[in-house]
């Protein structure tokens, strides 16, 4: 079949096929960590749907919304070359009324740590995700593990909201040097990839050592090392399913995430630890 470029809900309507149907809800600029999420996707349904939209609400005045990449020649390669029945690929104007007033909250989760640094931008995830899943239907959404506080949030949405979708994470991909992929690595320059690689190095030293103490302790002297170039804006270990903070003595799993600024790019990363384990 060949690949389907809907742009609105009427093309979506056409494009629908039979079976099972699941949704890979990307920005764009597509890299292999895409391309593992379509792959599971594809192993998971008998249709693909790509989504690949730029969320005006879901960045905030300061941010990149402007200069975020947009190579849809490129990702539409991609997509046919992996077998994606139909691309999602609408304008602001397609997907948001002029006189839109209604959105998500994402609460008391939606402000701490990622939320913390980037008032709103979660209800801007969720408001953009639960447009999706209501506009394509899928039986299954995949989202990557990198931005675990997301895949948090979408999970706690689908599960307060009953939405019948099965939410599953796939793992982060990284580049041979450790380096998480991300569409944002393209503003890296050569000294500044140097510099970004204390954050997987830091979440790698951190998950050696068996006690939250320990383990904050170990990755904040990895990025204290990196020196001034890696503007750090959080290191924190917290439990995978609220995002709150672990106490010491936290049995099970826990996510170490990070987040800094090299040169004019913001970078986030992070790693699922399994404490005390008996």
């Amino acid at each position: 079949m060949d690949l389907i470029v809907a742009r609105n809900r009427d093309d979506l309507v056409k494009a629908r096929a039979g079976g099972e149907v699941a949704l890979v809800p990307t920005m764009g600029a597509l890299h292999e960590g895409h391309r593992s999420l379509i792959r599971l996707a594809r192993a998971r349904a008998d249709q693909v749907v790509v989504s690949i939209f730029v969320n005006p609400l879901q960045f905030g005045p300061t941010e990149d919304f402007s200069r975020y990449p947009r190579t849809f020649d490129a990702d539409l390669e991609m997509c046919r070359s992996e077998g994606v029945g139909v691309v999602f690929h609408p304008s602001a104007e397609d997907m948001y009324h002029p006189d839109r007033q209604v959105s998500l909250l994402s609460g008391r989760m939606g402000e701490i740590v990622e939320g913390a640094s980037r008032p709103g931008h979660f209800d801007g995830v969720l408001t953009v995700v639960l447009k999706l899943f209501n506009l394509v239907q899928p039986h299954v959404a995949i989202f990557g593990q990198k931005d675990a506080q997301q895949l948090a949030l979408i999970r706690r949405m689908v599960a307060d909201l009953d939405v019948p979708v099965e939410i599953i994470g796939a793992p982060t991909v990284r580049e041979p040097d450790g380096l998480a992929l991300s569409s944002r690595n393209r503003y890296l320059s050569a000294a500044d990839r140097q510099v970004a690689l204390a954050l997987s190095r830091a979440l790698r030293e951190g998950a050696a050592e068996p006690a939250p103490s320990r383990i904050r302790a170990a990755a904040q002297q990895v990025l204290d090392a990196a020196g001034p170039e890696l503007d750090v804006d959080y290191l924190v270990l917290v439990d995978p399913a609220t995002f709150t903070e672990v106490e010491e003595s936290h049995t099970g799993e826990a996510v170490l995430a990070v987040a800094a600024r090299v040169g004019g790019t913001r970078l986030i990363d992070n790693v699922t630890l399994t404490l005390n384990p008996t």
